[in-house]
């Protein structure tokens, strides 16, 4: 398995080692194709009003910093609904896809009233944004 490993991370050049041992796993393919600059544009226009990613700014909605990988309801100093306290599931990339597609469908109570991006692409490249917020 990590021959594998190492021989996709050679493989693919300019990506990090992260993104390759990405590859090896379980991730949509998509996962691996979003653009970060896009996904910049995607979120100005549609999370950023309610979101920071600043690290401990809260808005109507937590900061965003370092979202993906951490545990939903984590966020210092915000009142999440109890909808969402109650949400085990870590925010990996399938958990965001998954939410980002239909929040209130995906854990229902929560406060967030955005409907959500329809748009696989478009939540590839917001997931790809948030990645570089670490």
């Amino acid at each position: 398995m990590m021959e594998t490993k190492f021989a996709v991370a050679c493989a693919v050049g300019n990506m990090t080692l992260a993104t390759a041992l990405l590859a090896t796993s379980a991730a949509p393919a998509w996962a691996l194709d979003g653009d970060p600059i896009a996904g910049q544009a995607i979120f100005q226009r549609t999370c950023q009003n309610c979101h920071s990613l600043d690290v401990g700014v809260n808005k109507i909605g937590p900061s965003l910093w370092h979202v993906v990988g951490r545990q939903p309801a984590s966020v210092q100093g915000f009142d999440y609904s109890e909808a969402m306290r109650g949400n085990k599931t870590p925010w990996d990339i399938a958990a965001l896809d998954s939410y980002l597609a239909d929040p209130r469908g995906d854990v229902h109570g929560v406060k967030m009233f955005f409907k959500g991006l329809g748009d696989a692409r478009d939540r590839a490249d917001v997931i790809a944004y948030l990645q570089t917020k670490q």
